[in-house]
């Protein structure tokens, strides 16, 4: 069987539908599964065994330049001459629907009344019915499941294998070096996509003082790589990554004994990983992810519309340190 999943974005998203593969051969050990991803996410798919080709697509160059509308119409129709026996969008967009739409005649999606944006259930021959609000990885799990004729329970994957990888002889000496042999190695995930998600730099460097462990901070842009730079003149215990790539990110979170960061993808790495990690929600869904015994999660007091979430919920702000502190002790010392 050739399966073409259709996930394009974002990087969170992606780790929490990437669980499914495992199951997915193991019911259909010889099936082919391509997956159809935009560019800038697909090393986070790079040299996992179970799937046969990473396909790219840049749909984000048509916001910059319309025209480039055809090019990627060439390419998606390119792909579908592959001749999937089956197409699965898993992101519920009207965009993800149009890419699944061009790929193959047996098109799966998320039934009306399971995501937000409506239309994109004209363009699925075939629907699969799961509330909105849900959890994030039970609603991939079964979207990606369903159409090829198992379940995957939540014991499966909760009992999960890791499956991320990365390139090991690829690792820059950075990483080798910012490592300790004799401390736990602890990753802050400082930044996101909305100021709103960010949990305080005063409060991370209070987390490391009282840890003083190995503090490693990650960053993404000038400004987050302005906090961490903050953090680490606050705190002695305190280190700054320096600018890597996916493939190093995913070696230095693999590494690491304990993830301590926002609802955001490099987050969401460590429980791809199986390594311990807590993550802090302010204006998003805590049902985002599974809590289990090394993978927590701390939450503001704000309630979540699901269907509209309020950039403007500074709730994360209110997070007492002082309870994070005490689930990574509890992680780092007595699991």
């Amino acid at each position: 069987m050739k399966i073409a999943i259709v996930k394009l974005s974002a990087m969170g998203d992606i780790i929490h539908s990437m669980v499914a593969l495992q199951f997915i051969k193991k019911h259909l050990p010889n099936s082919e599964i391509d997956w159809i991803i935009e560019g800038g996410f697909s090393p986070i798919l790079e040299n996992n065994p179970d799937i046969s080709n990473i396909l790219q697509v840049n749909l984000k160059a048509i916001k910059r330049d319309k025209l480039k509308i055809f090019q990627e119409i060439r390419k998606i129709k390119k792909f579908a001459k592959n001749n999937y026996d089956v197409v699965i969008d898993v992101q519920g967009l009207i965009k993800s629907a149009i890419v699944s739409g061009l790929l193959g005649k047996n098109r799966w999606g998320f039934s009306k009344n399971s995501i937000r944006e409506k239309i994109a259930c004209n363009f699925y021959k075939n629907f699969v019915n799961i509330d909105y609000t849900a959890n994030t990885i039970d609603r991939n799990s079964k979207m990606l499941s369903a159409p090829l004729g198992f379940e995957i329970s939540q014991e499966e994957i909760l009992n999960k294998k890791p499956f991320l990888f990365f390139e090991s002889h690829s690792i820059s000496n950075l990483i080798s070096s910012i490592i300790s042999k004799t401390e736990k190695n602890i990753i802050f995930v400082i930044g996101s996509t909305w100021e709103s998600r960010n949990y305080p730099r005063e409060k991370f460097a209070k987390i490391a003082n009282n840890l003083k462990e190995n503090i490693i901070i990650v960053w993404g842009n000038e400004d987050e790589k302005n906090d961490a730079l903050w953090i680490k003149k606050n705190s002695q215990f305190a280190k700054v990554m320096g600018k890597i790539d996916l493939n190093s990110l995913k070696a230095l979170i693999a590494k690491s004994d304990l993830v301590i960061g926002n609802d955001t993808g490099p987050t969401h790495l460590a429980w791809g990983f199986n390594i311990p990690s807590i993550t802090i929600f302010g204006p998003t869904p805590i049902n985002r992810i599974y809590i289990t015994n090394i993978n927590k999660a701390v939450k503001s007091n704000s309630i979540i519309n699901h269907f509209k979430l309020d950039k403007n919920d500074f709730s994360i702000r209110n997070i007492d340190e002082e309870k994070i502190i005490k689930i990574a002790k509890k992680l780092l010392y007595f699991s």
